[in-house]
């Protein structure tokens, strides 16, 4: 499987934006997905995640009630629609897959896409 992240860009505090995660493969609809992300100086952690069908999600404290993850298997693609930014939510965002359920641990996970940036600040 293969991960392409994209959507990232500057965003005001209060603002919205949408990741979008391609994945190639005819097997994606096999793979529960997650979204991490690295902010400056920080470790990656885990923002959302969701399991293959759509049935289950997690999301961190920090995120919750803001953040949505989504996915489309007829796209093959994964979403995270992000409201209500905050500047410590700038950081690189990362897709990811695992061919199981998902966890929370980054080295859960079996593929990952390449990064997209997100900046939040006035």
């Amino acid at each position: 499987v293969q991960l392409q992240a994209s959507g990232g860009g500057l965003v005001q505090p209060g603002g919205s934006l949408r990741l979008s995660c391609a994945a190639s493969g005819r097997t994606f609809r096999s793979y529960d997905m997650g979204w991490f992300r690295q902010g400056p100086g920080k470790e990656r952690e885990i923002v959302a995640a969701i399991s293959w069908n759509g049935g289950s999600t997690y999301y961190a404290d920090s995120v919750k009630g803001r953040f949505t993850i989504s996915r489309g298997n007829a796209k093959n693609t994964v979403y995270l629609q992000m409201n209500s930014l905050k500047p410590e939510d700038t950081a690189v965002y990362y897709c990811a897959a695992v061919y199981s359920s998902y966890g929370l641990s980054e080295y859960e996970y079996d593929y990952w896409g390449q990064g997209t940036q997100v900046t939040v600040s006035s």
